[in-house]
């Protein structure tokens, strides 16, 4: 859940536990890090080929306040079927899947078909589809409100709509969504629903943004690096969309107030990579080539961060992660 004043997309948990279960890649909020955080924690990219314009389950869209300014989605059903999670499953390194499956009483790899993030900068609310059989977190109280089963510990909340939809977040957060469904509310934020109703439906995560979205959250003010929080300040919207079917392949575009803002921030994330490739240790020149797999593109206001990293070296990293101290799963309690 999200306690108000945290970092709304990137921070789904109980607040008095600590246990943040947003999945890293994941959108300070940056939204675009929240995404791969509730899908599985792991790397994300975006669809190469178009089959379609992705459909947002109108179900879960009617929870979304109108005055959002990021909306987030992952279809975790498609995410389980791909090669990236199913290697990561097996090799177990879903720990923070645990975390959220034990803060919240339902579980991402088993109970959700669909997931729908919505925040106005302030709160979060995270709205999900799928078969619900919760399970009280520990130490939760049990309530009703308007017909909705509540489970509440200090300022978050879970709650089940129906067999089908549960929402998590706040407490002011869920009982807003509860207000808003059962007062017949079904318009949700139409731009930024139009604007992802335009991803392709091969993503299996996405996400759209007025603003930042929350990317220069805990950025420096000061310094060299406060030019670019400054460009990224100036972003009037960013989208994103991932495939992770047959590797990470996917790109982040932002759109720019000036074009003179444009080739800043794309010759500051060029740099970036640059080095990126330069601290890249000689026993692992296999980190080159997932330097080599991030492009950018700048097109008069528009600045689009490109993914493409093959199956094979995905493997390689998730291998390389799995022998990290701190990424070995503990047995769920």
């Amino acid at each position: 859940m999200v306690a108000k004043g945290s970092n709304p997309a990137l921070s789904v948990c109980w607040p008095a536990s600590g246990a943040v279960c947003s999945y890293e890649m994941q959108p300070s909020i940056t939204c675009w890090r929240v995404l791969p955080a509730l899908s599985v924690a792991m790397l994300a990219g975006c669809g190469r080929a178009d089959y379609g314009r992705a459909g947002i389950d109108p179900a879960l869209a009617v929870f979304a306040p109108e005055d959002s300014t990021v909306l987030a989605g992952v279809r975790m059903a498609a995410v389980r079927d791909t090669a990236v999670y199913q290697k990561m499953l097996a090799r177990q390194q879903l720990t923070r899947l645990d975390n959220f499956a034990r803060e919240t009483g339902f579980d991402p790899r088993r109970d959700v078909r669909e997931l729908l993030v919505a925040s106005d900068g302030k709160d979060t609310i995270v709205a999900a589809r799928g078969a619900f059989h919760i399970q009280p977190p520990e130490g939760a109280t049990k309530t009703s409100y308007k017909g909705c089963s509540l489970y509440t510990r200090d300022e978050g909340s879970v709650a089940v709509v129906d067999d089908s939809t549960a929402l998590a977040g706040s407490l002011t957060a869920v009982r807003g969504a509860i207000d808003r469904f059962k007062a017949g509310g079904r318009t949700g934020p139409s731009a930024l629903l139009a604007r992802a109703r335009e991803i392709p439906s091969a993503n299996q995560i996405w996400a759209v943004s007025n603003g930042a979205g929350g990317l220069v959250t805990g950025l420096p003010e000061r310094g060299n690096s406060s030019n670019v929080t400054r460009l990224l300040k100036g972003l009037e919207n960013t989208t994103a969309a991932f495939d992770l079917r047959t590797g990470v392949y996917g790109n982040i575009t932002g759109v720019c107030a000036t074009e003179q803002d444009a080739k800043k921030l794309g010759d500051a994330a060029r740099g970036l990579i640059g080095l990126g490739r330069l601290s890249v240790p000689s026993s692992q020149p296999e980190m080159l080539r997932l330097w080599d797999g991030l492009t950018v593109d700048q097109q008069q206001r528009n600045v689009k961060i490109m993914v493409s990293i093959p199956q094979d070296l995905v493997d390689k990293l998730i291998d390389m992660l799995g022998k990290l101290p701190g990424n070995r799963r503990q047995p769920l309690s």
